[in-house]
Formats: C-alpha cells, structure tokens, sequence
C-alpha cells in the first residue's frame, strides 16, 4: 500500500505452540497485581513497555562499551568468589566444599580487585560488573546490581568529572535527544544537607532549608530553647501557600516528620507565635523567604535527624504543591563529601568506603578531629537521584592502615581482611581513583520510572524472592552434608 503496510492472504495456519489464556492482560496499562506480574515474568515481559525497556538497556550498554573503548579503557572481568571483607552491607556467602567451614562472598563491588589492577600498571579499567547485597529493598535497590565500575592510574577528581559528564551528556543526547550542559555545578556535602536535607538534591524546584538555630538561641519557645541548648539545631522551610493549608494536612505532614524519626513539627504564625518575639518571627520568615501567603515549618531536633526530617518535607511540599519541573534535567556533583561519620549510635564509621583518601590540607586533623576531614570523594546526582559514587583512592599503605585503626579495626582484623590490599601497595602503586554508575538506576532515570524493578529483567521481591522460579528454597540433605552444612531450624516464638 502507499502508506507502507503489507496485507497478506492466509492460505495455510498451523498451529505451533498452544497457549493458555494469560493471567493479566498484556498491555502497557494493567491492574494486575505486582506479585502475580513477577510470578510470571515472561509474560509481563510481553508488555510493549516492558521490551522498551530491554532495548534502551540493550542500547544504554551498547554506549556505554562504546564510548569506554574511545577513552581506552580495557574491559576486565574480575571473578565473583572473594574473600569477605565488609562494605557497608552484609555479603553473600558461598560455602567452600574443599575447604568445610570456610566460605567465599559474592562482591558486593569490585573495589580491591580493581585497585589491584591499578598496581598491576594496567592504568584504565571497566567493566559492567554484577554485584550482589544483602539488604533490605526499596524502591530504588535490588538484592543482584550492575554497575559500569572503572579506574584509573594518575588521575584527578577532574579527570572523573569529564569523563562522567561526557558519558552522560552522550547518553542523553542518543537516547533522549536531549542536550545536557557541561560541566554539571558543584555543591559541598555539608551544604547540601544544610540547604536540601539530603545528599542528593533536586534542584527541579526552588525550595532551600535554612538554618535558624541562633536566631532562636534565647527564644521564649521553650521547645525550640531546649532542643539548641541539648547541642540540638533548629531548621525552617517555607510552605508555600501554606495558610491556606487544612489542619489535617498539617496533621499529615507533622506525622509525616514523626515518622522519619522527628520529635515533631512547629510552624509560624501558628501557635509558638506567642512565646517568640516579632523580632524572632521576622528574621524565621527573612531566613525561609517566606512571604504573606506562606507557613514556615520547623524542626528542632539534633542535626542529622533535623537534616533528615527537612529533606523528607522538602520533597513532600514540592510534590503537594506541584512545583517539581518535570521536564527539566539538573546533573550536579556533590563534592566535596567526607571521610567519616557518626552511625545512628554515634559510633565513628566511614563516610564513603575505607578506601577513600583524605584532602591534603585536612591530614593535620584526622587524629583529633575526624568528622572534619574531607574526603576526595564525589557523587553524581541527577533529579534528586544518586547514580554514581566515586572517590580518589589512598594508595600508601601506612596511612590506609592508619584509617583502619580509627574505624576501629586492631592490626590482626586489619591483616586478616586486607593484608593482601596492604601487601600490594608495599610493591608500587600508582595514584589512582574510579567511579561506580549504576546502571539499574541509570535506567530509573531515563525511563521515569520509580520502582526499580521495572527495569530488571528478572528482579526479586523486596522480601529477597524470586515468584518465578520459587527461590530461594530448600536443598536435598546430601549436598549440605557434601558441603559440611547444618541448618538450625528458627527458634518458635514464646507462647
């Protein structure tokens, strides 16, 4: 036909492959539960959406090899048997049967490996890596990820910055057709949970947190007051149009900061009106920018929890009063972050990974004054969503024993775990540093969506099973005695 479509006559029709009527229709609009889609993945698959979604994973690595192999980057394979050596979630282990009561764990990273390759003189490497973590999902994590992890010899935070943003910048360009400005703006970690509660900000609306904590040092609000002298911070956010807001959705955006931990929330005008003075009520709405339609909301609490609670409000104001700019795209690197930081029971852990080097000028306080120390440390951060970690690496080994010790590790758990990464070192390695995009939340991005599973071929659900295949499940007895294993049955809870 002059449009271009073909009609054909039938003369023969032969049966090749019965079919049974599908569970769910097979469309891109479906009500089908997600436990039974997974269940039967192949069909789901079948969905116009879902084969979208392979191909632009298909075409997404297929630029990526491409564009490594134009910067001479050599594609290595690391093994996926290693030694456990914990980074940050719990491994994978895999029993030994040569070796009864010894185990290897899957990489949760080819960190070591490819900081090795370094030493080795290889000088540029990749891989799209499969990794694996034991943790608990959510929307954007999976148990199985894969990552374009690289590295380099010689090479500066620079050196990574251009070589990411010319990534990306291809990436969006053939697959999107849209053209990403380089380079992408720069905002210090502190700054960024100061102004935005997170690590990883949006900046598709205007929203800033504002830091009030000496404003309201002597303040008549006793809450407030108390929270500052127990060493606590006071944070404030604009609520745009906030008086017209029900008191049930403030209800709903105070639990919503109770949830995440929070003591709770304040807002003015409103009730702590009377207990501050108009001078304290002046400078709270000047810090927020808040003008006559708009509530400020505070939070008084200590200062990651407070951090915590304003980045939580922040997205949910954004979303409430639709100022998300859906059709913008803002990268930026957060940079630069920190060498170690307090868990949620004050004890001293690592901001990144161990393997992270210090900023030169902050080595003099690393002893003393850890929280302070920089780190040569980067995220790339797109729409509010992290896609890749990265940092200059330490390669002196008297100084990564060093980091070790203050993470608290004494030299037998040091030797046992990283002796060979410190044996290495002691033979010539060069300065070296690397980066880690996720292509599972690359792909998130590109394709709008927000469950990571949408864009996993073969994904578990986030209570670490697969529908399809009914696993993980039980072993016969001999191949546990064939690998020296004993399963002790879970306790029953009391009656």
């Amino acid at each position: 036909m002059a449009t271009g479509e073909v009609e054909v006559t039938a003369s023969e029709l032969e049966v090749i492959s019965i079919a049974k009527t599908p569970p769910f229709q097979i469309e891109d609009e479906t009500e089908a539960d997600e436990a039974l889609r997974l269940k039967y993945r192949y069909l789901d698959l079948r969905r116009p959406r879902m084969q979208k979604m392979l191909v632009t994973r298909h075409r997404l690595t297929k630029i990526i090899h491409a564009y490594m192999d134009e910067h001479e980057f050599v594609e290595v394979e690391t093994p996926m048997l290693l030694k456990g050596t914990p980074e940050g979630a719990r491994d994978f282990l895999v029993p030994s049967r040569l070796h009864p009561g010894e185990f290897f764990a899957l990489p949760q990273s080819p960190q070591q490996l490819k900081q090795l390759l370094m030493v080795s003189g290889l000088g540029r490497y990749y891989q799209i890596a499969r990794c694996l973590r034991d943790e608990d999902l959510r929307a954007d994590r999976v148990l199985e990820i894969t990552q374009l992890d690289l590295e380099m010899s010689f090479c500066s935070e620079e050196d990574v910055f251009t070589l990411i943003e010319g990534l990306w910048a291809r990436v969006w360009k053939e697959l999107l057709d849209v053209d990403l400005a380089t380079p992408f703006p720069r905002i210090d970690m502190q700054q960024s949970l100061l102004r935005y509660g997170t690590d990883k900000p949006d900046l598709r609306y205007e929203l800033e947190i504002a830091d009030v904590t000496e404003v309201l040092r002597e303040t008549g609000a006793e809450v407030l007051r108390g929270a500052i002298a127990e060493g606590g911070v006071v944070r404030c956010i604009r609520f745009p149009d906030g008086k017209s807001a029900s008191r049930r959705e403030l209800d709903e955006l105070t639990q919503m900061a109770k949830s995440a931990g929070g003591k709770g929330l304040a807002w003015i005008p409103g009730p702590l009106d009377k207990r501050m003075t108009e001078g304290e009520r002046a400078a709270v709405m000047a810090a927020a920018q808040a003008g006559e339609p708009d509530l400020v909301l505070l939070v008084a609490d200590r200062r990651r929890k407070a951090e915590t609670v304003m980045g939580l409000l922040r997205r949910e104001l954004a979303r409430r009063r639709n100022l998300i700019r859906e059709d913008e795209w803002r990268p930026l690197w957060v940079y630069p972050m920190y060498l170690f930081e307090e868990d949620d029971q004050g004890k001293l852990t690592y901001g990144h990974h161990p393997f992270t080097s210090p900023w030169p000028e902050d080595m003099d306080l690393i002893n003393e004054r850890p929280l302070d120390v920089r780190a040569r440390a980067y995220d790339s951060v797109v729409n509010g969503v992290e896609l890749a970690s990265g940092s200059i690496r330490i390669h002196n080994s008297a100084l990564q024993e060093r980091v070790f010790e203050i993470l608290g590790l004494d030299k037998a758990t040091i030797r046992s775990r990283f002796g060979h990464l410190l044996e290495a070192f002691e033979y010539g390695v060069p300065p070296h540093g690397g980066i880690a995009p996720g292509i599972d939340r690359l792909m998130m991005v590109l394709t709008r969506t927000e469950n990571i599973r949408d864009v996993v071929p073969f994904p578990k659900t986030q209570s670490h099973q697969d529908l399809m295949l009914g696993a993980p499940s039980p072993v016969d007895q001999a191949q546990l005695d064939e690998l020296h294993i004993q399963v002790v049955p879970p306790k029953k809870p009391a009656s």
